[in-house]
């Protein structure tokens, strides 16, 4: 690593001495100047490995991660749609969960490294293509997550007052493609289709004091919303029973413990749960136990406005809307039966259904990636790239890995676990020689000359550090983490001045 410290310096040195020379432009930044040279010298003295990365998120920085530490010789170029880094962690781990944000140390940590780079502001697939990136690097990885929605096929899901919960998240999270949504929460009841990590993670800012909320990283526009909300009835809806909830008890303890808040749970949907807690897993049991101990607590005489709870063996049938027929104002629930047991439980429909009075449905029923290159081989029912272990089936030095790879399931863990898989899976083919090394590959020397001739301008890793700086800077104005940009305009003005 000393070496690679003192051959950067001499790069420096000798990036002065081009730019005097007339070699090298003396516009542009003086990081990415000395990126290219150090490109060009390295592809003088022997062939590195270059490795590509399609996507800034967790999947992306935990694959680069692996590389870089297993290999002193691979060097790593991560693109990026956003001129953010950081993906879910940014956009989607909730405001109230800033030990979970803790990760950006680690990849930030890996974006200092001198083998590897960040592009923000390219768009694969539109600014540049997958095979443009495929003749540039010995490997490219697909690691972009789940950018779209699954859809709730029933009628009434495209009236007003029905949301994703990936765009509600977004909304109070900062994402710039969320920041015209403007949830009216002048409504009592919200009712959520869901009843994982994500439901709950919804549940728990729509109730939580504002208090609360004012000290973490969520944005000023969604805590004026919240200021004025209505809201004092929360349900997630699961077409299956207790035993097959898909939150973690982490986020249901969260939920039971919040502040001015009781559980709305119905002693009915419990019956005969006790007697099967010895056959349940670990996890599964410890969780059963809670909510059973929940259901049977007194509120201790503590004054509650709010409510939370879960209703289960439902699944939507229709969103029903108001006087006007264009506002949501319930939602109809087909009455399910489970056969079978365990994770593998089906729910049945029984042919009876209820309607339940609320003025909001978040869908979060599973996000789904979507394709961004006609060339890389896409299965539309399973909403992932075609694959085996990570390698992108028929495709040879084509990989992918986190969301892309398995669907979108599991915790940022299990996103490192399964992108380190895919790091190896890389290694293994570079060790086999799968990935021909005998070709001198130029990396993001070509990438950067074509999208300069296409009129895309990059944020380099160095240049988001502002962005970073000028979102603390608010944030400590309004005694928050930060308070984000919210546009995308703004973003590449503060990352370029």
């Amino acid at each position: 690593m000393r070496n690679l410290k003192g051959c950067t310096v001499i790069m420096q040195h000798m990036l002065y001495a081009s730019k005097w020379l007339g070699i090298l432009p003396s516009s542009g930044s003086c990081s990415c100047s000395v990126s290219l040279l150090a490109r060009k010298l390295s592809s003088v003295s022997g062939a590195a490995p270059k490795v590509c990365i399609v996507g800034g998120g967790p999947a992306g920085f935990y694959t680069a991660q692996q590389l870089l530490k297993a290999r002193h010789d691979i060097v790593v170029d991560i693109y990026e749609r956003l001129p953010v880094p950081f993906g879910l962690v940014r956009f989607g781990v909730a405001p109230d969960h800033p030990e979970v944000k803790n990760v950006i140390n680690t990849f930030t940590q890996t974006a200092h490294s001198e083998r590897f780079y960040f592009h923000g502001n390219v768009n694969v697939g539109m600014d540049i293509s997958v095979e443009e990136l495929k003749e540039a690097y010995h490997a490219v990885v697909l690691s972009y997550g789940a950018e779209g929605n699954r859809s709730l096929a029933v009628s009434g899901e495209d009236l007003i007052g029905v949301f994703s919960a990936r765009d509600f998240v977004g909304w109070y999270n900062g994402h710039p493609s969320n920041k015209e949504l403007h949830p009216d929460l002048n409504c009592e009841t919200v009712v959520i289709l869901g009843q994982g990590n994500v439901a709950l993670d919804i549940a728990r800012v729509l109730l939580s004091p504002l208090d609360m909320l004012k000290k973490t990283d969520i944005t000023q526009r969604a805590l004026q919303t919240l200021a004025a909300s209505r809201v004092r009835r929360v349900l997630m809806v699961g077409r299956r029973g207790p035993l097959q909830i898909a939150g973690t008890i982490k986020e249901v303890r969260e939920m039971i413990n919040l502040p001015g808040t009781k559980a709305d749970l119905l002693p009915v949907d419990y019956d005969g749960i006790a007697e099967a807690l010895n056959d349940l897993p670990r996890p599964r049991k410890r969780l059963t136990e809670l909510m059973i101990k929940t259901l049977k607590m007194e509120d201790g005489g503590q004054e509650v406005s709010k409510q939370w709870g879960f209703r289960f063996l439902r699944s939507p049938v229709k969103v029903l809307p108001g006087a006007d027929g264009k506002r949501v104002a319930g939602i109809r629930l087909a009455v399910n039966k489970l056969e079978g047991s365990g994770e593998g439980a089906q729910a049945i429909p029984t042919g009876h259904t209820e309607d339940l009075e609320c003025g909001m449905v978040i869908c979060s029923i599973g996000y789904k990636s979507l394709p961004i290159d006609p060339a890389v081989p896409f299965d539309p029912r399973r909403a992932i790239v075609q694959n085996n272990l990570g390698r992108v089936q028929g495709t040879a030095g084509l990989y992918c890995s986190g969301w892309l790879k398995r669907g979108p399931t599991g915790v940022i863990a299990t996103t490192m676990n399964d992108s380190f898989d895919t790091a190896r899976i890389i290694l293994n083919d570079l060790e086999a020689g799968t990935l021909d090394m005998s070709i001198q590959k130029p990396g993001a020397q070509d990438i950067t000359a074509l999208l300069k001739a296409r009129g895309v301008r990059e944020v380099s890793f160095s240049e988001w550090e502002k962005i970073n700086s000028e979102e603390v800077r608010r944030g400590e104005a309004l005694g928050k983490p930060r308070e984000k940009l919210l546009d995308v305009e703004e973003m590449l003005a503060v990352a370029w001045s």
